[in-house]
């Protein structure tokens, strides 16, 4: 699940990066700075998904996808509701609405496989923490 994981964002990280204008689009306008936040957002994604596959960085690259993952809903909110058409992307409810709910699965995600949380699966010691490997 990790490898995938990191897959999906560095993925979604060079889209940031190297085709911009449709994120462009899809930004909520109270967002500074929209281009440069854009390019920044994939960085994040592409550095964060490497750091998630090398365990001595696996911990805050959990952290930093999961927040990552979070400060991108609003333009997710904002696509579906604004009704925007970016290529290569579906327009319709059947890809917004499931889009939007599986956000929390995402960051959810981020933080299990950076091994910041263990819920459901507990693989921690008695106190509930997460045992460091």
């Amino acid at each position: 699940m990790r490898w995938l994981l990191a897959a999906l964002f560095f993925a979604a990280g060079l889209a940031h990066v190297l085709t911009p204008d449709g994120f462009l689009r899809i930004t909520p306008e109270w967002v500074p700075f929209a281009r440069e936040v854009i390019f920044l957002t994939g960085l994040c994604e592409i550095f964060g998904a490497v750091a998630l596959l090398t365990r001595s960085l696996r911990y805050w690259a959990g952290i930093a996808l999961a927040l990552c993952a979070l400060c991108v809903w609003p333009a997710n909110f904002k696509h579906a509701f604004d009704a925007i058409n970016v290529v290569h992307v579906p327009s319709s409810w059947w890809y917004h609405g499931p889009r939007l709910a599986l956000q929390p699965v995402i960051i959810w995600l981020a933080l299990f496989a950076g091994e910041v949380v263990d819920w459901p699966f507990r693989r921690g010691d008695a106190s509930g923490r997460v045992q460091r490997r």
